[in-house]
């Protein structure tokens, strides 16, 4: 068991590239919120808060500027809550700690950097979080329910760099893909951040999925996709020349289901399913046929593990581990700009949430916020099923609500009801 008075944690592979480019307004800041039945009763909550003090240490921590790279360093700052009444997803200061808790009325959220985690490191300190809330309430957990328990020591594989657990290198070549289509959209005067929110019935999703044979999460990619496609239809001659015409969307893949790791830091990659519009248009059908074969071959463990190969082998290259801190950023940013401009967009889906029947019937609704876009894809896209319900939630930096709207009525006309919410 490690002292964690004094350690410190390199940054994980997927978390080095957001020192380099995170700002006020490109946070790399994402939040995970559940509304509860009944109004947060601040004394249990605070004490709740208290009692995990010491059971994430690696959370416990700031990040650290050394001559070659970044890295977190413990901080000696309490586990606080704040009034949650401010712009979802604000950038953490030097300072702070790299994730917040916040509460408003009935509804407890949480903001992690991605430096820190992703979003399944969120969720399951959200959940050990709201379980000791309801215990401090007087609520009687049922016995199986795994959660991390304030008495237990961490475990090592708790703060472990599961991409370097799983590296092993992989000669192969790296072809660099044309770059994709873009929303055409001008930006929002600062701050530009807007968030819409849309609740689906999972029941009537999932049908309309299954008539295709493919999961919720491809069929959302595919609705994105054909939504790109006729926002591509729609320009002028002379701008659907000009425009690039591969339309890809990125999407995050939990890679505790491919490799097996209790990670609480980040481990997931991500697949690009796609369309070309160089030859002609694609129906709807066509869309989630190639979103299904794009999105199975990707995930194959063989291929994951070649993209896990090259994103670890950059940074154990002799060259590149002496370079200074201030190149290395540099060159990062860099990598971050060429790389984003390949896919015109994100759908990340954090899948459906389950807590029992007991736990359950206290909640309302989970809402899963992604980081604010950067200023080239623009829109993000998050989604967050529970107890029958899905929550679509769109982080728009545009003047535009075109891509929201195409969507959604795609959605209606396909015989789902949606619901527009406001997150508030």
């Amino acid at each position: 068991m490690q002292d964690f008075t004094d350690f410190w944690l390199r940054l994980d592979n997927a978390a080095k590239i957001y020192p380099a480019v995170k700002s006020q307004e490109l946070t790399a800041v994402f939040r995970i919120s559940v509304d509860l039945k009944e109004r947060v009763k601040a004394k249990q909550f605070i004490e709740a808060i208290q009692s995990l003090e010491n059971r994430f240490p690696y959370y416990k921590v700031t990040l650290k500027a050394g001559f070659f790279w970044y890295y977190l360093e413990p901080a000696d700052l309490p586990f606080t809550v704040i009034p949650d009444s401010d712009t979802p997803c604000r950038a953490f200061e030097k300072q702070e700690l790299l994730f917040r808790i916040l509460v408003k009325a009935n509804r407890i959220s949480v903001e992690f950097s991605h430096i820190l985690t992703d979003g399944t490191g969120a969720l399951e300190f959200l959940k050990t979080l709201l379980f000791l809330y309801l215990e401090k309430t007087g609520v009687q957990l049922p016995q199986e329910l795994p959660f991390h328990q304030p008495k237990d020591l961490p475990k090592e594989e708790e703060y472990e760099d599961a991409y370097n657990r799983y590296f092993k290198k992989i000669d192969s070549i790296n072809q660099r893909q044309p770059n994709a289509f873009h929303l055409p959209f001008r930006l929002n005067d600062r701050p530009r951040l807007k968030i819409l929110t849309a609740e689906l019935s999972v029941k009537s999703i999932a049908a309309n999925a299954k008539k295709y044979e493919v999961s919720i999460t491809d069929y959302l990619v595919a609705v994105y996709l054909h939504s790109m496609q006729e926002l591509f239809e729609e320009q002028s001659a002379l701008k659907k020349h000009r425009s690039n015409k591969i339309i890809r969307i990125e999407v995050p893949v939990n890679l505790r289901r491919i490799f097996p790791s209790r990670t609480m830091r980040n481990f997931s990659l991500y697949v690009m399913p796609g369309i070309d519009l160089h030859l002609g248009h694609y129906s709807f059908e066509e869309i989630v046929k190639i979103v299904f074969h794009q999105v199975r071959l990707e995930t194959d463990r063989k291929l994951i593990s070649k993209m896990i190969s090259r994103n670890v082998s950059g940074e154990k290259n002799p060259i590149v581990r002496t370079l200074p801190l201030f190149i290395k950023s540099l060159f990062l940013s860099i990598l971050y700009s060429r790389g984003t401009k390949q896919y015109s967009g994100v759908v990340t889906n954090m899948g459906n949430i389950d807590l029992g029947t007991e736990i359950n019937s206290l909640i309302q609704q989970f809402i899963f916020i992604p980081p604010p876009p950067n200023d080239i894809l623009k829109v993000n896209c998050a989604a967050a099923g529970f107890n029958g319900k899905l929550h679509l939630t769109f982080c728009n930096i545009t003047v535009s609500k075109e891509l929201e709207r195409k969507f959604l009525s795609f959605l209606t006309n396909q015989g789902i009801a949606v619901k527009l919410t406001r997150y508030t």
